[in-house]
Formats: structure tokens, C-alpha cells, sequence
């Protein structure tokens, strides 16, 4: 990456700058960490805190807004599920970086066990429903925020199916796992075995389902070898719910790098698909955004240069090329 690309991807929020630093330049731990601190004061992180309500919840709800519901007017015209509520914004604040004593020192775990019910079937916050997307945020969340979610941790590996994936329709009768709900448990999962410092039944779920992916090339049907669907390709950031090979990567990366294991090299065709896609200045386009009310941008308009996407890409491809320190 060139000193232009790099001063670039600097000129950003701390929510990313802290990770360029520590990812793209290897500056030493102070200075990074200097700037990570920065996240809960200044910009995203401190926008993000700002929204958050006296009872501990975002928007009045675990998972949709308050105000969301079958009569309002975003259901009525057909628009996607707005991302304000407690369990995306907490999302946003754990992968911003902000510390998480900042939030224990408002007792966010504490007040959301007592205030915070699912909107499925009024079940408790820190329980987790029956979704395997919402419940793998929830476990990351909560043991970021110190709350006990050890019955969510065996619900989760109950919940892994017979290839070795996880699929939100289980309850629907699905026995066949999904991409999407597959890749959003994985990552659950590997910050929940960071955060504890170790579990072996967690690490052994977890790599099944890292294998489900690999053995499908990250995008590919196991049964005739073809692309799944052109999702696989769209690069969007904030990531969501919502599955790319991209966003599979990124978490493959970090997995390879807690384990200390080089790349699989079943994901070489998807890692090509994700350097194809890198402009000739070096950066990603932001893709379609996935559209749903937020607090505030986070990123570029679709079809500009997107500083997150390109700092993904960029660790992503120096991971693979074994060009990272």
C-alpha cells in the first residue's frame, strides 16, 4: 500500500484509524492503543454511547426499535429492518473498539438483564432467543460486557447441525446449514474463546464450522462445485448480518491468527475474488448498502473509495501473502 493509501486509511475515525495503526502501519502497542481509547470520546463511538437510553437499551429494544413493528411505516413500505436498536449498536460500539469498562461503568449489562426482553416471545436479554445470528452477537456482547451467558454458550453448540454449520431456520425444521448464519456464529464464537481465554469445546465447534465454509471454497455449492449467489461478491460495510466472501475472510484471518495456523488454502479462489475487486488506486468501492434506519453514516456513499473496506481487503490480502508482521 502506498504512503498516499496509508495516510488515507490514517484520516479516519478512531473506530478505524486505532486498527490501521496497529494492522496496516504495525505502529508500536501505545500509539494504537493511545487512539483506541480515543473511540468512546470522539466520533462514532462517542455518537454511538450518546444514543444509548437511561435503561441501558438503544432505541427501546433488544432488536428493533421500539417504534418498529407491522404498522409502522417503514414495515407498511416494504424497507429493510432498522439497525438502531440495543443488539446492533452494541455490535458497532464491541467491533469499534470501545473499552468495555466504559459501559460497565453505566451497569449496560446489568440494567439491559433487567429492562431488555427479545422481541421473540418477551424471553430475557442475556438468554438469547431462538435466531443463531442474534444469539451469537449476544454471547460476543455479553461476555464483552462481563454478563453471564454461559446457558447461551451450550444452547449455541446444541444448535450446530450435522455438516457442521449453524442455520437460523432450525427452528423452522432446517437441517442444513446456512452461509449467513454459519459465518455470524463463527464470529460469536472466536470472540467469546478470546474473551475467556480458551474453550476447548467452543474451538472444536468453531472449526467445524470454519470447515463448512472451506470445503465449499467460501462461495461455492458442495454438491455441483457453483457459486452460491452473487451475495458472495457484494462488499458492503457495516457488514450486518449479511454474508461475503470478504466478511469470511476477515474472520478466517483472525482465526488463523489466534491459532497461530497459516491460511487454508481452500479459500484461494475466494481470496482472488476479493483482490479482483481492489481498484487500481488500491482501494474497495462501497458496495449497496444494505438499507435499514441508523444513527449516522458510517462509511462512504455506494461506489466510493471505502476506508473500511479497503483497511479489510488490504489486511485480508497481506494475511494471505504473508506480507503481515
Amino acid at each position: 500500500m502506498s504512503t498516499r493509501d496509508v495516510r488515507w486509511l490514517l484520516d479516519t475515525d478512531p473506530a478505524l484509524r486505532w486498527q490501521v495503526e496497529r494492522d496496516v502501519v504495525h505502529a508500536p502497542p501505545e500509539v494504537w492503543r493511545a487512539t483506541r481509547a480515543r473511540v468512546a470520546t470522539e466520533g462514532f463511538g462517542a455518537r454511538m454511547l450518546a444514543h444509548q437510553d437511561d435503561d441501558g437499551r438503544w432505541a427501546g429494544g433488544a432488536f428493533f426499535p421500539a417504534d418498529f413493528g407491522p404498522e409502522s411505516p417503514e414495515a407498511q413500505s416494504g424497507a429493510w429492518q432498522p439497525f438502531t436498536a440495543t443488539t446492533w449498536s452494541l455490535n458497532a460500539l464491541r467491533e469499534w473498539g470501545v473499552d468495555a469498562e466504559v459501559l460497565r461503568a453505566r451497569r449496560t449489562a446489568e440494567k439491559l438483564d433487567a429492562t431488555c426482553r427479545w422481541e421473540y416471545d418477551d424471553l430475557p436479554y442475556w438468554g438469547g432467543e431462538v435466531d443463531c445470528c442474534i444469539n451469537a452477537w449476544t454471547l460476543a456482547n455479553g461476555v464483552w460486557l462481563g454478563a453471564n451467558v454461559s446457558a447461551l454458550r451450550a444452547e449455541m453448540l446444541r444448535r450446530r447441525l450435522p455438516d457442521g454449520g449453524w442455520n437460523c431456520e432450525w427452528v423452522e425444521g432446517s437441517v442444513r446449514s446456512s452461509f449467513h448464519s454459519t459465518l455470524n456464529t463463527l464470529k460469536g464464537l472466536l470472540w467469546y474463546e478470546r474473551a475467556v481465554g480458551g474453550d476447548d469445546e467452543v474451538r472444536a465447534a468453531r472449526r467445524s464450522g470454519e470447515e463448512y465454509l472451506l470445503e465449499r471454497g467460501l462461495f461455492r455449492r458442495l454438491s455441483t462445485g457453483e457459486p452460491v449467489a452473487g451475495w458472495t461478491t457484494r462488499f458492503t460495510y457495516p457488514f450486518r448480518a449479511y454474508y461475503s466472501v470478504l466478511n469470511a475472510a476477515v474472520h478466517l484471518r483472525e482465526a488463523s491468527l489466534h491459532d497461530g495456523t497459516p491460511p487454508d488454502p481452500r479459500a484461494a479462489d475466494a481470496i482472488e475474488m476479493i483482490r479482483a475487486a481492489r481498484t487500481p488506486e488500491g482501494t474497495w468501492l462501497q458496495g449497496r448498502p444494505w438499507a435499514g434506519r441508523v444513527w449516522f453514516p458510517v462509511d462512504v456513499p455506494e461506489g466510493e473509495p471505502s476506508p473500511w473496506l479497503t483497511y479489510y481487503g488490504t489486511v485480508v490480502l497481506d494475511w494471505w501473502d504473508g506480507e503481515a508482521s
